[in-house]
């Protein structure tokens, strides 16, 4: 079958290279695509955002199924206008969908559920938001409303920085995403990804992960889009799973549905575990990044034949297997991330490297120009390996990065330190 993938970062790279190992994937093609995709994918340049765009490439291009990799695309409703016209497609409908674009939204179905997830209130001027941080006192969570490309949430240890939180959202600095504001109690305890599939009816779940926010080794330095992760979580024991799917996953499912917005795709719910039990930290309706590389290194070609049965209905009839064994990801970023950063170095040292079942480097931020590899975004490379122990997977994915000459970039030393 012809297969689109809409995206270009490293999740994609992840996803492309696990469903291209299946033999039902006959031409792949991902839009738009990088560095690390052109060597196994058609790369082609397509405004993923543009729904009629979309499904117009997809006519004049025989695809047979859509895969929606980021959360704008889903959030603008590209899904909703693949499914129209007929083309079977992996990603929830823009309403679905928002439960990832409006924290507001999803505190609204926690409520509406009961599912246990941290108090909050939301504000639409910063005056009463001031104000509620000033009676709630810190440590606090400010959250913009909206889609921030993950900046868009500050942990404030003091109430002078929820405060400039919040005046910088009001003022702004995200644009629309900030326009309304969610203010929630700080929760302590281990974080954790738990991911699952759902065709609407069906929880599957496929796997849990943890990643690492913070720039800088022992979780110092500001939140990123995720410097590295692996998977499973040992935090997410069996017995957690299971409260989580029966107070949190599955009530959410069926509250969508009950509201006339089914979801059907992949619902990761990252989740705080304190004292054996999870509450929900938030939704999101897509793969994480860097998450979705480890969960593709363990998964491999099967992975396409669960998006397919999501997608179709019949995850039923669907079950996962699991190797036992481990996956671990160091995220390679540009000195400078996640604030301004130099773009057009080059990335030596990458054709050197073996490419298996068992090591990847997956490309994010990358370009081919004449014949060199560049780093043109924030996060440019995840180093990914799989190990009999986690110690096996950190000591391959290290190897990896050791071996890429790129003095412009950066990593953590530390991805794993949780569960090692």
């Amino acid at each position: 079958m012809n297969i689109l993938i809409l995206g270009g970062g490293g999740r994609e790279h992840a996803l492309a290279w696990a469903i291209k190992q299946n033999p039902k994937c006959d031409r792949l093609i991902v839009a738009p695509g990088n560095a690390g995709i052109a060597r196994i994918a058609e790369c082609s340049d397509l405004d993923i955002l543009d729904g009629a765009a979309v499904v117009a490439f997809c006519e004049a291009n025989s695809v047979d199924f859509v895969v929606v990799g980021p959360e704008a695309p889903l959030a603008a409703g590209v899904a909703d206008a693949t499914r129209a016209a007929g083309i079977l497609t992996f990603g929830p409908s823009q309403a679905a969908a928002r439960l990832e674009a409006s924290k507001g939204f999803t505190k609204e179905i926690c409520d509406a559920c009961g599912a246990p997830t941290a108090g909050y209130a939301r504000f639409t001027e910063a005056e009463a938001a001031r104000a509620h941080v000033q009676a709630s006192g810190a440590p606090i969570v400010v959250k913009a409303d909206g889609l921030a490309a993950g900046k868009g949430v500050v942990v404030a240890m003091t109430e002078a920085e929820a405060i400039a939180a919040i005046d910088d959202m009001f003022a702004g600095s995200l644009g629309a995403a900030g326009a309304e504001v969610v203010i929630e109690e700080f929760m302590a305890g281990e974080e954790a990804s738990f991911f699952v599939l759902t065709d609407g009816r069906t929880v599957l779940p496929i796997g849990t992960a943890q990643d690492h926010k913070r720039a800088f080794d022992g979780d110092e330095g500001p939140n990123t889009g995720g410097m590295g992760a692996y998977s499973p979580a040992p935090v997410l024991t069996p017995a957690i799973q299971r409260q989580a799917l029966d107070e949190i996953i599955k009530p959410t499912i069926a509250e969508m549905a009950r509201r006339g917005a089914p979801y059907s795709g992949v619902l990761y719910a990252g989740l705080m575990i304190e004292q054996g039990r999870a509450r929900l930290v938030e939704y999101n309706v897509r793969f994480g990044d860097p998450e979705c590389q480890v969960l593709m290194l363990r998964l491999g070609a099967q992975a396409l034949d669960l998006l397919l049965a999501c997608a179709e209905g019949r995850l039923d009839e669907m079950r996962v297997n699991w190797a036992e064994d481990h996956a671990l990801t160091v995220v390679l970023a540009a000195r400078g991330y996640p604030g301004r950063y130099e773009k057009g170095s080059e990335i030596r040292g990458l054709e050197a490297l073996p490419e298996t079942s068992r090591q990847v480097v997956f490309h994010a931020g990358t370009a081919a120009r004449d014949g060199r590899i560049t780093a043109v975004g924030g996060r440019v490379l995840a180093a990914t390996a799989r190990g009999g122990t986690l110690a096996e997977a950190r000591d391959a994915a290290y190897a990896m990065v050791d071996a890429i000459d790129w003095p412009e970039g950066f990593c953590r030393r530390d991805i794993g330190w949780r569960a090692l």
